[in-house]
């Protein structure tokens, strides 16, 4: 016990409450304070250590003891340690000590100030009397319905969580850009979890040895049924430890290994059943036959490689090719069915509580082995049939990969599983296609290294180069950290013709400058609370070692050296309405316009490569995915500046840097308009062609649309088209003159007791 103990100081609370002096609690706040930037290098060192707390604790105790004998205030301790900080040369504990003090203060006033406790249970009342339609708040994350008892229970936590955020954890600055709506700072409720945003998830790697989801261990799977089972589990599984989206990458590649164990089992089962009910099976060396059997590498094997086996035995030499027949029909009869439970599985299995389908998507279409080829097939033929009304189902949302030289081209190995997509996208709206020999992906391809294929998120984001470590600019095992957008429609208000004289281009940058700075402090403050959790906070992401390197932490240690590979984000949205702002026109419009839009959007990604080296982190640039985002923007912009022709006169800011979907213009031309933008958002992009009327009337056409999007250097593009829905059965998908399902003709009278026959839950 030191002397200042033994003297029984009083300590004042702020309510006024007196408590006995307690050094113990010195420490530990200044044990926080150094924690706070005690950031691991990459030998595992820390810059400091109990010396450094004990040498601040001894001149904070002898200042006590010299100038506060009987009592002392709260606020005078903690002015104490900032001034002991200070003086003994701890710079940067002492700025994040005091920013933890600014941010207590401004949490105070959040939940004791009237105004702002009046805002605040505004935004709960809302969330209980609003639906998703009239609330922004509640659209957020597209796959969850707000609108249901456990999504609201969600959005009641999430809206504490928000407050929580920009009260405790987050500089003032940052929280009031967010709330004037200069920025959004995207999934701001999982602020406090200290959660990543989305995942690419290597299941090569997580199959390897099997994985745990915490209620027990699941082993290697050892047929197509259990690979595509554990697929969705894993997808579920790490929804739970983050708040974004879950990608699987090489669909194909890591199923392929489950298609050809399953064609083993029923190569050996049906030639085994074959020499059982012949007379010449009792010739056969059956041990050795197993052996041989466990060794087949594919499905396309040679009889002939069997010939000691059946030697001058016709009749056993066609009970052989029999087998093989009837065991590759098997197997690829259980493949459709796997393929069918997996596209179930994800659209009806829950997360979070149960308030959210996990937002999934799968790539594939590159690999050219015949157990790969008959995992796209059958995921195709599934995504055709629909989910069990016939509905198309939305998850996960299918990405076709197009190379030449593996699917583009007449001669490539895997056109047909192309065309198959193209077919199967023109009436299910899925898949997507990404385009691999887009320069900016193509860079980091590698022949028969499918892990150096982009993959992207079915929302667009995209996780490729690596500037921490280039020998891993790879997709699996990675995901974005976070990411926050920026209101450009905004800036071009504030400096352009729209609201001046003239279009004051300087001032313009100089403020989307100033606010990319912003946003990347914003986005390192928040890197930092997510490196200061531990492995046990994620215990499937990190504790099954799903993210890159993870598997090499310690259950303690902090997360820095392994979230590293992951992307801080800048995005931006509106950029149409930006032009229209700044100079009258967008770049649909005008090609003044569009030399513009492709400088503006060519500077925040310069900006973002200046801090990826500075920082050695890989900050880039995001075509933000709007959701609610766009709707919150343009309403409060519409308070501040009123109905601005062209800018604020819809309820919704354009998605990124499309060409306005009102707007009249050629596929070909929107392609050409858009493509370029591809090329400088490498944190995600994504374009959308409309079609009108039924695209599976001219597969051709729909083709020459994906080809277009390909030749322009288009990096992931998507094809809309109408979708019907039937009133009676809920048949959902394209529907000419009959139902396919219930065979209601067009115009016929819905009648409610059919409806109730084709609902029936019994």
């Amino acid at each position: 016990m030191t002397d200042v103990q033994e003297k029984l100081i009083t300590v004042i609370k702020r309510n006024g409450k007196k408590v006995d002096f307690d050094e113990s609690k010195i420490a530990l706040a200044i044990g926080k304070a150094f924690d706070n930037v005690n950031i691991e290098d990459e030998e595992g060192n820390k810059p400091y250590n109990e010396k450094d707390i004990g040498k601040v604790l001894d001149g904070v105790l002898k200042k006590i003891e010299k100038d506060y004998p009987e009592k002392i205030k709260i606020e005078q301790i903690q002015d104490l340690i900032e001034e002991t900080l200070k003086k003994k040369g701890y710079t940067d504990v002492y700025e994040a000590f005091s920013s933890y003090r600014e941010r207590r203060a401004a949490s105070r006033e959040t939940f004791f100030d009237d105004k702002r406790m009046h805002k605040f249970q505004k935004s709960l009342e809302n969330l209980g009397m609003k639906s998703a339609l009239e609330n922004d708040s509640k659209r957020e994350n597209a796959n969850v319905d707000g609108d249901t008892a456990m999504g609201t229970m969600l959005q009641f936590g999430s809206t504490v969580s928000k407050e929580f955020a920009k009260s405790y954890l987050m500089k003032k600055k940052f929280a009031d850009a967010h709330e004037n709506g200069d920025i959004h700072i995207h999934d701001l409720d999982f602020l406090p979890m200290g959660t990543t945003t989305c995942m690419q998830l290597d299941l090569d790697k997580i199959f390897k040895n099997g994985f745990s989801t915490g209620h027990g261990h699941l082993r290697e799977p050892n047929d197509i049924m259990s690979y595509s089972a554990l697929a969705a589990i894993v997808v579920q599984s790490n929804q739970n430890d983050q708040h974004g989206g879950q990608s699987i990458p090489a669909f194909d590649h890591y199923l392929a290994p489950g298609v050809l164990k399953t064609f083993r089992k029923q190569f050996k089962q049906t030639i085994f059943d074959l020499l059982d009910y012949s007379e010449f099976g009792k010739f056969i060396n059956t041990t050795i036959l197993e052996r041989e059997i466990g060794k087949i590498d594919s499905i396309d094997i040679d009889i002939s490689d069997y010939e000691r086996f059946y030697k001058d035995s016709n009749e056993v030499k066609r009970l052989f090719e029999m087998a093989y027949d009837k065991a590759l029909a098997k197997t690829d009869k259980i493949t459709y069915q796997a393929m069918e439970a997996f596209v179930h599985n994800l659209n009806t299995m829950h997360s979070r509580a149960g308030a959210q389908v996990p937002f999934s998507s799968i790539n594939f279409g590159t690999c050219t082995s015949s157990e790969g080829r008959m995992v796209v097939k059958n995921y195709l033929l599934a995504v055709e049939a629909g989910l069990g009304h016939g509905e198309t189902p939305i998850f996960p949302i299918s990405i076709f990969k197009v190379k030449e030289g593996i699917n583009y081209n007449k001669e490539d190995r895997n056109y047909d599983l192309f065309k198959l997509a193209c077919r199967v996208s023109a009436k299910r709206l899925f898949p997507n296609f990404s385009f691999i020999d887009s320069p900016f992906n193509l860079q980091y391809y590698k022949p028969d290294d499918y892990r150096t294929e982009v993959g992207y998120m079915g929302c667009r984001t995209r996780v490729m180069a690596n500037h921490v470590d280039p020998s891993k600019a790879i997709t699996p095992g990675r995901g974005n950290l976070s990411f926050t957008s920026i209101n450009l429609p905004r800036l071009g208000i504030k400096h352009g013709i729209i609201n001046n004289d003239k279009t004051d281009l300087d001032g313009f940058y100089e403020e989307l400058g100033n606010l990319m700075d912003l946003v990347k402090d914003q986005l390192l403050e928040r890197f930092d609370i997510q490196c200061n959790k531990k492995v046990y906070n994620f215990p499937f992401l990190l504790g099954q070692g799903v993210w890159m390197d993870s598997e090499r932490l310690k259950p303690n240690d902090k997360l820095r050296r392994v979230l590293k590979h992951g992307t801080l984000s800048i995005g931006f949205i509106g950029l149409a309405e930006c032009l229209k702002a700044l100079i009258g026109k967008h770049h649909g419009e005008s090609a003044e316009a569009q030399k513009l839009g492709l400088e503006i959007i060519g500077f925040m990604r310069k900006k973002c490569d200046e801090y990826s080296d500075k920082y050695n982190l890989n900050f880039t640039c995001l075509a933000t995915p709007a959701e609610g985002l766009s709707g919150r923007f343009t309403n409060i912009d519409k308070v501040i500046y009123g109905k601005l022709k062209g800018i604020t006169d819809r309820p919704y800011y354009t998605n990124s840097f499309h060409v306005p979907v009102y707007y009249n213009i050629s596929i070909a031309n929107k392609i050409k308009l858009e493509a370029p933008y591809h090329a400088l958002t490498n944190a995600g992009h994504i374009s959308y062609i409309e079609l009108d009327g039924d695209p599976t009337e001219n597969l051709d056409a729909f083709e020459r649309v994906v080809r277009i999007m390909k030749e322009q250097g288009i990096g992931y593009g998507a094809i809309n088209h109408p979708v019907d829905r039937d009133p009676v059965c809920g048949y959902v998908g394209i529907i000419k003159d009959v139902c396919p399902r219930c065979g209601r003709k067009e115009g016929e009278a819905v009648d409610f007791e059919t409806i109730k026959q084709w609902n029936c839950s019994c």
